[in-house]
Parts: C-alpha cells; sequence; structure tokens
C-alpha cells in the first residue's frame, strides 16, 4: 500500500474559542492528535458536576438533525452543530482527532469551515503508520421526503457530491454545484461558505431556543430585497456551497471516508444524515474496502486518483 493511504492526524493540539450559533453560550474547543483506527472522537467537557463523557462522530449516535446535527445524549452530553468541524476534518482528508469542547455546540466562529481549515494547517498533520480504509457503497439507496431527496451510489473512484437547492425567493432561488472532494478543491471551492438564514425566521427560531448566538459575523442573512451583510457574498453561489460543506460534515458520520456519488436535491441534516443510517441497515449496500487502486491517467501522479489526495503534510 502506498504511503499516500495511511491515516492522517494532526502533528500537535490547537484550540479555537467562539459561541454557539444556536445556544448563544461561549465555548472552547481544543483538537488533539488521536491514536490509528480512533476516528473523531468527541470529549465533552464542563457537564456541571458529571463525569466527562466521550461522544463518537458516528451515524449511529445521531441525536437531532434540526437546523443543525446534533451527536450524543442531550441529557448526559451532548454536542451540537458539529457540521463544519467535520466538513473541515474529511475535506482535508484527516482521520483521527480528540475533539475536547467544554460545551453542549461547537462554535460557529464565523459560519464557515475556514476557521477550522486554518487552526488544523497551524499544525499540520502527520501520517500515521495504519493503512486508511473505506465504506464503499456498491448499490444505489435513496431516501425522499416531499419534493427533496438525498442518495448514495457506487462510484469507485473517490467521493463526489452533487447537491441541488431550490429556494422558492429571488435571493437564492435554484442552484446546483458538483465536486470530487480533495482537500485543495475544499479550500478553494467550499471551505469559506458561510451558513445563512431568513431575518423573516429570526423571531420564530429565538422563540424556540435557536439562533441565540447568530449575527452578521458569522451568517450571511437575508432581507426580502437581498443579502443584508455589508460585505455581500463570498462566492456567487454561496448558499449551494455551504450545503455542499454541510453534507461533508454529516457524511463524515459515516467513520471511514465514502466512496460514493452522493445526490441530494433540496436536502439538509436531516436528510443527509438518514441516508447515510438508511445505507448502514443494509449489509448488501457497502464493503469496508482498503485505499482503491486503479491504472493511472492524465494527471495522476503514481496512479493516486485526485479525488483520493491528502492534506498538507508537514512531515
Amino acid at each position: 500500500m502506498m504511503a499516500g493511504h495511511r491515516q492522517l492526524t494532526l502533528r500537535d493540539s490547537v484550540a479555537l474559542s467562539g459561541v454557539g450559533v444556536h445556544s448563544g453560550t461561549p465555548v472552547k474547543v481544543v483538537l488533539h492528535p488521536a491514536d490509528v483506527d480512533t476516528g473523531i472522537t468527541f470529549l465533552r467537557t464542563g457537564l456541571h458536576g458529571r463525569p466527562d463523557r466521550l461522544v463518537e462522530a458516528r451515524h449511529d449516535g445521531v441525536s437531532a438533525t434540526e437546523l443543525c446535527t446534533i451527536i450524543g445524549d442531550p441529557a448526559n452530553g451532548s454536542v451540537a452543530t458539529i457540521e463544519h468541524l467535520l466538513s473541515a476534518l474529511r475535506g482535508l482528508g484527516i482521520d483521527n482527532v480528540l475533539v475536547e469542547i467544554d460545551g453542549p455546540e461547537v462554535p460557529i466562529m464565523d459560519g464557515s469551515a475556514a476557521p477550522f481549515v486554518a487552526a488544523i494547517d497551524s499544525v499540520g498533520v502527520v501520517r500515521q503508520s495504519a493503512d486508511r480504509r473505506y465504506i464503499k457503497v456498491l448499490k444505489t439507496i435513496r431516501i425522499e421526503q416531499g419534493k427533496g431527496f438525498a442518495e448514495l451510489r457506487p462510484f469507485a473512484r473517490g467521493f463526489r457530491l452533487e447537491v441541488e437547492i431550490d429556494f422558492d425567493t429571488p435571493v437564492i432561488g435554484r442552484q446546483k454545484r458538483t465536486m470530487d472532494l480533495d482537500p485543495s478543491v475544499f479550500r478553494k471551492e467550499v471551505s469559506r461558505a458561510r451558513t445563512f438564514g431568513f431575518m423573516r425566521d429570526v423571531e420564530r427560531l429565538w422563540k424556540a431556543g435557536f439562533a441565540l448566538g447568530a449575527s452578521l459575523d458569522n451568517t450571511v442573512a437575508l432581507g426580502d430585497d437581498g443579502v443584508i451583510n455589508a460585505e455581500g457574498l463570498r462566492y456567487a453561489d454561496e448558499f449551494v456551497r455551504h450545503k455542499t460543506l454541510d453534507a461533508i460534515g454529516d457524511l463524515a458520520l459515516s467513520g471511514p471516508p465514502l466512496l460514493a456519488h452522493y445526490r441530494s436535491y433540496c436536502g439538509g441534516h436531516r436528510m443527509n444524515v438518514a441516508v447515510l443510517q438508511a445505507l448502514f441497515v443494509d449489509r448488501s449496500a457497502y464493503a469496508i474496502v482498503e485505499a482503491p487502486r486503479r491504472e493511472p491517467v492524465a494527471g495522476d501522479v503514481a496512479g493516486l486518483s485526485p479525488a483520493m489526495a491528502y492534506g498538507p503534510d508537514l512531515t
């Protein structure tokens, strides 16, 4: 097995602080290196007299998907809004990290994955002694909800996402983006896309206990006539790019990376997680494999598909 298919972790620990977009609670997160085959695990601290709790970032540990993705039991220590951090880790090809967090929600930072990418880059990554494994999708798994759908299809050359949104407002309208995930594409095309919301929904969300930490510093706010943020959009189609960012993070709950083609229309956290859970219910729909090998094609390096490229390695 070529060295490029070894598992990755962080070179050193790195800390970030901010507030939760829904809870409004100040929180500190420390990303620590982790051993091979441990995946992404959260160490939930600050539980007011109760012991610290480990919560694995896995599809079978999801407890809610309304407006964000939550893992763990809320009564005993859960972690909310994990999708942007998980998106950064999966987007950069990082396999094993211990996420120490002293509050109930990952900080929203600027509403994108870019601050997490910057933190990871500040310490770098190292290759580990074990080869990476993948979840290879063997047959199409599809779920539908209203006019929307989400599906995972066989795709052996890496992880392709095809995300389409359709909002009944001219500010967004119908947008579609297709990409093959690798670190360079993630950094350039997805990582800086921010979460967004409509001003008309703010009062309802506040009454429901959501968006208590939202501001123009961490959310693209939409009024009837357009974007309210003074600086405007980071990308012309920032909305579908952020939905793609969310999908990458939610689907990272597979554990090992997916070899699949993901398609969604009018999806979101609920359908991202639901299609993943449906995949794992059907044991004939997937296989656990080692890194794929194939014949070199133009643009490849030593037969390594661009879709299987890795993040910065400072070893």
